[in-house]
């Protein structure tokens, strides 16, 4: 049995202490609890470091592949994540000549108003906010599809979360609200894990290319060592960034024209040109329906020679649509926040990219 099925089993919220206030501050695990309950072997170490390297070599153009950073919009249904990545990994060998996918596991949701935070949140999906009890959940999940044998890709959200997970991550996402914000540039230049930046909602990839840059570079900043103790943190830069195309303000920016500009902006930034294109959110004009349509014509671009088409990025789930959050009445395998394609559709895309790619 996995540690993520052994978890949803046996796992309970951590007792709390009997003079704290429930409505008060509850204590967390430090990341080194949790990295100690849910340790990496050496072995599965090495391999999320090559793993690094392989999403590295793509990006900086040393590997033609195609990266698909591919998978649910939010992990909210670990048993149904988890038979997602087998089927992944399983396709993951048949597409390894031509594209490496990265599974999306999303514990962390950005929300414009209110709801649902994501899994390290509220794992129950009750609003009882059981976060000790998210995080490591988080972590046991993370590193089961890992041990499947796929990256790990995330959107990182809380730059308090970053230690507990942030050894299983090959690929790292910083969303469209929060590329503009220093605390997660810092974060960023940190990283072993490559980072793609988003553009901004309205759709311009200035503040990306700004967040590039800054990511590049040496911070002293405040963080959290593995002992959940404040400390400063030194990081010497990250390297691997990249731009993420997401559309903005309702319109998309994958096509050609777009594609161009946006690497021109790079260039001349002195900034890595090589880019993923988002086919959902605004580029899908917020239908997922419509990401199969995205990624045809990323692909025409590709076959085109435009070869800064480096990544794509697809949400699905093993089924179709999404639906309301109700507890007690969720159908397996369909998400809960934004709409993804199905299983059959993912498999028929990625094996049409490396039929196409081939």
């Amino acid at each position: 049995m996995n540690a993520t099925a052994t978890m949803l089993k046996t796992a309970t919220a951590p007792q709390t202490a009997p003079d704290a206030d429930p409505a008060g501050p509850q204590p967390l695990p430090a990341p080194a609890t949790l990295h100690a309950e849910y340790p990496l072997s050496p072995a599965l170490a090495a391999q999320i470091n090559a793993r690094r390297a392989s999403v590295k070599r793509i990006l900086s153009g040393d590997d033609p592949r195609l990266l698909v950073a591919v998978g649910p919009c939010s992990a909210h249904d670990p048993r149904a994540v988890m038979e997602y990545a087998e089927r992944l990994a399983r396709l993951s060998d048949e597409l390894a000549g031509q594209i490496v996918p990265v599974m999306r596991v999303y514990v962390e949701k950005p929300r414009t108003t209110v709801g649902w935070k994501g899994l390290a949140y509220d794992p129950d999906l009750d609003g009882s906010g059981d976060i000790a009890r998210g995080l490591a959940l988080s972590r046991a999940l993370m590193r089961d599809v890992a041990e499947c044998g796929l990256p790990v890709a995330t959107e990182l959200l809380q730059p308090m979360l970053a230690p507990y997970l942030e050894d299983l991550l090959s690929w790292v996402a910083i969303g469209a609200r929060t590329t503009e914000s220093q605390l997660h540039r810092e974060l960023a230049s940190g990283l072993d894990a490559a980072v793609g930046f988003k553009n901004a909602t309205s759709g311009g990839v200035q503040v990306a290319v700004d967040a590039m840059g800054a990511a590049a570079h040496p911070h002293r900043h405040f963080a959290m060592d593995a002992a959940g103790r404040p400390v400063m943190a030194q990081t010497s830069g990250n390297p691997h960034t990249h731009l993420v195309l997401r559309g903005g303000s309702g319109a998309p920016n994958y096509r050609a024209e777009h594609v161009q500009a946006a690497a021109a902006a790079l260039e001349s930034a002195g900034q890595n040109p090589r880019l993923m294109v988002d086919c959902s959110h605004a580029n899908a004009c917020k239908d997922h329906r419509r990401q199969s349509e995205v990624m045809l014509d990323v692909l025409a671009q590709r076959e085109a020679g435009n070869l800064n088409l480096a990544a794509l990025m697809l949400e699905s789930f093993l089924h179709e649509g999404k639906q309301p959050l109700v507890p007690g009445a969720l159908r397996h395998g369909v998400s809960i926040t934004d709409g993804c394609i199905g299983w059959d559709t993912t498999e028929r895309l990625l094996k049409t990219a490396a039929e196409r790619l081939a």
